[in-house]
């Protein structure tokens, strides 16, 4: 049973330029990149939206950008919140996925339950030992006016500048081998993810 109050949302609206098509759509080892990211998530979360504005995956709610134009991950972040809002539901916060990373570890899900709890920050963002993740996120209800002044009266587009602003912890992760963040831009790291995927074992 699926005891947290933590919506699980997928950030899938980006305009991939560096692929070349709508990345999330690309397969891996035969299923597209956001039904990888999907299928790691779907146990952990009682509910999962996918921000897009072009990808629909069958059994998942999708919902577009709330605010017109391409205003990056903050704008899919606020999406989410605002419809939670709408619909009166009793989430106090959201955990954010990128589309494009198929290979992090669960147990990072187990970590934002953990901070969920804690009431020591509004915003988490996972780490390893040389870079913050900040599509990889924890982030409460409450944070939801000051994000949507941001973007629309102050410009905000960086999701790095504004966590830095606003204040965010982080909560680590090591690994040994394979870089559970590594992220698919281009074609070419398509190809390498194919041969990662050989000697990856799923968690």
């Amino acid at each position: 049973m699926i005891e947290n109050n933590i919506l699980g949302v997928v950030l899938a609206g980006g305009k991939s330029k560096r692929f070349g098509e709508d990345k999330s759509k690309a397969k891996l080892n035969g299923k597209i990149l956001l039904e990888h990211t999907l299928e790691k998530i779907k146990s952990k979360f009682k509910t999962i939206v996918i921000v897009s504005n072009n990808t629909i995956v069958k059994d998942y709610i999708t919902i577009k950008d709330c605010l017109k134009g391409q205003l990056g991950p903050l704008a899919g972040v606020l999406s989410a919140m605002k419809w939670i809002k709408k619909n009166n539901y009793s989430y106090d916060w959201i955990a954010t996925f990128p589309c494009d990373t198929p290979f992090f570890n669960i147990s990072l899900i187990n970590k934002f339950i953990e901070a969920s709890t804690a009431e020591d920050s509004l915003l988490y963002f996972a780490k390893t030992e040389k870079k913050r993740h900040n599509i990889f996120g924890l982030w409460s209800l409450k944070l939801i006016e000051i994000l949507e002044n941001d973007i629309i009266e102050n410009n905000h587009r960086k999701v790095e500048k504004w966590a830095n602003k606003i204040g965010v912890k982080t909560i680590n992760i090591s690994y040994k081998e394979i870089d559970p963040f590594f992220n698919i831009n281009t074609k070419e790291d398509l190809a390498e993810a194919e041969k990662i995927l050989i000697k990856y074992k799923n968690d």
